[in-house]
């Protein structure tokens, strides 16, 4: 079976296909964005985010939104590192995946790998059957928060609207 994908791999590639990046502004709108979350627990920022989930995609509740990331929660910390988290999860009412993007400028304690508070909380919510789709989005986003300049760029900003505009434009790059 490996012998043959590996196999496909090669003709497509000599016949000039490439695999599609996935790209950020195909899950991620700019109502979804919050400049400036408010929240200063872990709690209260899942809140935050169901909220603006629910902005992007009002069929599905914020309470619904709110409980698939605190179940995933529960597993273990989303808290990544260098102020980085990324609250995820799946729901069998989305035909696709969506996203929101908040930012704490004070940071907040998400239970990061390496302990510094969180200030970047990306929170994507796939189709319950779409794992490889989740697993991209997630290695995207990981990939694109690496950049310092970034972080920096969105602490700067004020509104939804350069926030969206700085992740699409750095997104972009790779």
């Amino acid at each position: 079976m490996a012998l043959a994908c590996s196999r496909v791999l090669q003709v497509t590639t000599r016949l000039g296909y490439q695999p599609r990046t996935m790209r950020i502004a195909e899950f991620l709108k700019v109502e979804a964005v919050t400049p400036t979350l408010t929240a200063t627990t872990k709690g209260a920022v899942l809140e935050q985010l169901a909220q603006a989930l629910t902005r992007a995609w009002p069929n599905v509740s914020q309470e619904r939104f709110l409980q698939v990331l605190e179940e995933r929660e529960k597993l273990g910390s989303t808290g990544m590192e260098k102020g980085v988290a990324i609250p995820h999860g799946r729901l069998a009412e989305l035909p696709t995946l969506i996203a929101c993007f908040g930012v704490s400028r004070e940071g907040v304690d998400f239970e990061a790998r390496d302990g510094r508070p969180s200030q970047f909380f990306f929170a994507l919510v796939a189709p319950e059957n779409s794992a490889g789709l989740h697993l991209k989005a997630l290695s995207r986003l990981s990939r694109l928060f690496r950049s310092d300049v970034l972080k920096d760029s969105i602490l700067s900003a004020s509104d939804a609207v350069t926030v969206h505009a700085l992740l699409l434009q750095e997104d972009s790059k790779a």
